[in-house]
């Protein structure tokens, strides 16, 4: 029993000698991986800065680009139902003329276009000024979908503000010359999922760099759709 006990105080002070030899390294090699995981938020940070904006003011642009969230139950959740409430601040105020609202549709009764252009028909906003993309599955898609097959060419983003400079960067390396209002949705039950997503962030903005180099094609590709174009053109005095 005395061997056994000595033993294993002799194995323990050996273990923490090779931690001690091997930690700094190993620090070193975290830092460094944080540092790599971390740069690429900040440079969408310091991008994005002068195209992000408040309601007040953001520059008037055709279209307000809305990104899905989710939906449950045929209702938008919390952080979309604040994302389309900030997109028809903005039509109200005459930022915008055009909503196009971008989501997922892969899935049998799973439609977030139409929850996204019902919830903003009974906030009022005529169904004529309301444009569906089906096939926006990710932020990028939704970018280079609305600038390939809608033709938009210049937008607002409308999302959350943890997600405001990932989406504002990828719309504009889309091509679109895209500005950013973004929801602070701390609270009304908004608040687990905003700290999920400034969570998720840092690797979400990593993958989002490959999207901007290589710049692929949506997912989803198609025909022209000419629903944004027909809609401003159908605007009174256009």
């Amino acid at each position: 029993m005395a061997w056994t006990a000595r033993t294993s105080r002799r194995i323990l002070a050996e273990t923490k000698a090779r931690l001690r030899h091997r930690g700094g390294p190993l620090l070193v090699l975290g830092g460094l991986g944080l540092f790599a995981v971390l740069l690429p938020t900040g440079w969408a940070y310091a991008e994005t800065a002068r195209y992000r904006h408040t309601p007040d003011s953001v520059p008037e642009t055709p279209v307000a680009l809305v990104l899905g969230a989710g939906i449950a139950n045929g209702r938008p959740s919390p952080l979309l139902a604040r994302r389309l409430d900030l997109a028809a601040e903005l039509y109200r105020r005459g930022k915008v003329k055009v909503l196009l609202v971008s989501g997922d549709n892969r899935f049998k009764n799973y439609d977030e276009p139409t929850t996204m252009r019902d919830y903003l028909m009974r906030a009022g906003i005529p169904e004529g000024r309301i444009v569906r993309d089906f096939a926006g599955l990710d932020t990028w898609d939704s970018c280079v979908r609305a600038r390939q097959i809608f033709g938009v060419h210049r937008a607002t983003v409308v999302t959350q503000l943890f997600h405001l400079p990932r989406a504002v960067a990828l719309c504009r390396a889309a091509g679109i010359e895209a500005y950013g209002v973004g929801d602070q949705s701390m609270g009304g039950g908004r608040t687990d999922a905003t700290i999920n997503g400034y969570l998720r962030e840092p690797l979400a903005t990593l993958k989002a760099v490959g999207s901007m180099t290589l710049k692929p094609g949506p997912k989803i590709g198609g025909r022209p759709e000419p629903g944004v174009h027909a809609a401003l053109a159908s605007e009174p005095g256009h």
